[in-house]
């Protein structure tokens, strides 16, 4: 069964496509560029990934961002899952990666001065406490068993249910 036409049946003609994606474009002046950096963090002795607690953990580096930096925090059942400070956030992927989801800013040039920022700050407090970053999307060397699942609901959820989808549902 198909689903029901909406907006007035198919599109004929390209002049068409084109009107309706124009549609639901934000005027020149309201647009925007955000930024997004993931990176793992890991333990520089032992090359293995962060746990999320712990002297050198995720959250150690997430509290001292908070601290030092003036982030706000984010809490999911009493546990601190992420930060936000001028419309950006900093948030965990399920096997312990930071996110930067950078704020909206006009220029490419605002979004670079903020990923530098971002990571400065993440490197100085690393440094401190033996710790390295990483800055991909997907652990290079680590088994799903290494990696620390984050205090999330919906992480507990999704890694319960992709353990039962296909061999490698679990290492996303």
């Amino acid at each position: 069964m198909s689903i029901p036409q909406s907006g007035g049946g198919p599109i004929e003609r390209y002049e068409q496509m084109a009107e309706y994606l124009a549609s639901g474009c934000k005027p020149k002046e309201d647009w925007r560029i955000g930024t997004e950096h993931e990176k793992f963090g890991f333990c520089k002795d032992s090359l293995l990934p962060l746990p999320y607690e712990g002297e050198r953990s995720i959250y150690a580096v997430l509290s001292a961002l908070r601290d030092r930096h003036d982030w706000q925090e984010l809490h999911e059942a009493g546990k601190l899952i992420g930060l936000t400070k001028d419309g950006a956030n900093i948030s965990l992927e399920p096997g312990g990666a930071l996110e930067l989801s950078g704020a909206p800013l006009e220029t490419i040039h605002e979004t670079c001065d903020e990923v530098n920022v971002h990571l400065k700050e993440v490197k100085d407090i690393a440094d401190e406490i033996g710790v390295g970053f990483i800055g991909l999307g997907a652990a290079p060397t680590w088994m799903h068993e290494e990696m620390p699942l984050m205090p999330k609901g919906r992480y507990k959820l999704m890694d319960a249910y992709m353990g039962k989808v296909g061999t490698m549902g679990r290492t996303m």
